[in-house]
């Protein structure tokens, strides 16, 4: 399967597939720490992640309260919502856009069987 992985670096800040994603298990579990896990990373590796992407925008992306007797938890603030939809729809557009030059490369690629010789 051919995918298209799209990073968009800014002057300071960067936007790729891993923060979308993070932002996204935000978004779904309501906890900085689930989508760390849900993505294999440490807290605090996620937590670094958040207040970089709060830091480069002028809104922050993600609102967190502490944890303690009631719980904590993280939450996408407007900001962050429409940050994750225009990354999603760049990333439709560009896929929409790459499509016929995809299909022209994967044309070319060599296939198994002639790699090794028709073994």
């Amino acid at each position: 399967m051919t995918e298209l992985k799209l990073r968009i670096l800014f002057d300071g800040a960067m936007l790729g597939p891993g923060k979308a994603r993070l932002l996204e298990l935000i978004r779904d579990t309501g906890s900085i720490s689930a989508a760390g896990r849900g993505m294999e990373m440490s807290y605090k590796r996620a937590w670094s992640l958040v207040e970089e992407m709060n830091a480069a925008f002028t809104a922050p992306l993600v609102a967190s309260s502490r944890g303690g007797p009631g719980g904590g938890g993280a939450q996408l603030t407007e900001a962050g919502e429409t940050v994750l939809g225009l990354y999603r729809a760049t990333l439709s557009a560009a896929e929409t856009a790459a499509a016929p030059h995809l299909a022209a490369l994967e044309a070319m690629l060599a296939r198994p069987s002639d790699v090794s010789g028709g073994k």
